[in-house]
């Protein structure tokens, strides 16, 4: 019984370096780092997006006279932090 185990110890590191799909987990890294940054560069576009039809937005309500933009300014501009800081986090998240 001892002689079964001390060979299937030694056989063991033979088996676990055959094991495949080290190269496959690599290139999985490498497509989903890929991908990630153009989506954290999506998030900065959507930002900026709404960065800009918010001031327009609110230019256009201060010219036609409504007193109270305060709401709606900050709604634009966390609207717009919101989208810069889900990029961040999701890319500390992932750690790539």
């Amino acid at each position: 019984m001892k002689v079964i185990l001390v060979v299937g110890c030694c056989f063991l590191p033979i088996l676990a370096m055959a094991q495949p799909g080290i190269s496959e987990m690599q290139q999985a890294q490498q497509n989903l780092s890929a991908t990630f940054f153009s989506a954290f560069d999506c998030s900065l576009v959507l930002a900026t997006i709404f960065g800009i039809i918010g001031a327009v937005r609110i230019y256009h309500n201060w010219q036609m006279g409504k007193d109270r933009i305060d709401n709606e300014v900050a709604n634009w501009f966390f609207a717009a932090f919101f989208m810069v800081l889900a990029g961040a986090f999701l890319k500390a998240i992932f750690g790539i």
